[in-house]
This record gives C-alpha cells, structure tokens and sequence, in this order.
C-alpha cells in the first residue's frame, strides 16, 4: 500500500489546473472550485482507508462475455456505392491531388 498524505487544492492550483485545460476561469469561479476539489480529494482519501484485502479485482459489476465474430476479410462488395461519395474516382479508387512539394 502507497503511503498517503493530506493532500490540498489552493487558488494557485486551481489556476494552473485550468489553464493546462484551456479552460477559461474567472478568480470568482477559481476560488468557489477550492473547497469543491479539497472535498472530492477528501472523498477519494476516504476510499483510500477501505479494507479491500480478498477482494478480487473487476472491471464490471456484472460478468460480461465478449462476442467474437469469425475474422473473414472481406470487401464488402460495395466499392462503387463507396467512390459514388468521391468527388474524384479512378481505376476504382479515389482520385486526390498530389501533395508533394
């Protein structure tokens, strides 16, 4: 188990976690977010203190079986409804303009 400190969220903190985002935050708005993310890392510490010994770890709560169809390469027999979209075909292929400089 990894040790764990009191971890806090300060005005700054909040300032520098909104401009990696790109989100624009008002000093209000910045301010109001402080106390709400020092009580969701509260939260997340709490979890932190659960027993969780013998229990085995889950992705899902109920049990999921993927279904796996047989991997058949096919074309899908629709090539010329595909290159009707084109606003370029040839050969059967789609036609672009040359890109080297």
């Amino acid at each position: 188990m990894v040790a764990a400190w009191p971890m806090s969220i300060d005005l700054q903190t909040v300032k520098k976690i909104a401009s990696l985002s790109r989100i624009s935050v008002s000093d209000a708005e910045a301010e109001a977010m402080v106390p709400e993310l020092n009580n969701i890392l509260g939260w997340v510490e709490q979890l932190g203190e659960v027993d969780v010994s013998g229990v085995e770890p889950m992705t899902a709560v109920i049990p999921n079986h993927q279904r796996l169809r047989d991997d058949v390469v096919t074309d899908g027999n629709v090539r010329d409804k595909v290159l009707a979209n084109a606003p370029q075909a040839e050969h059967g292929f789609f036609a672009v303009p040359k890109v080297i400089e």
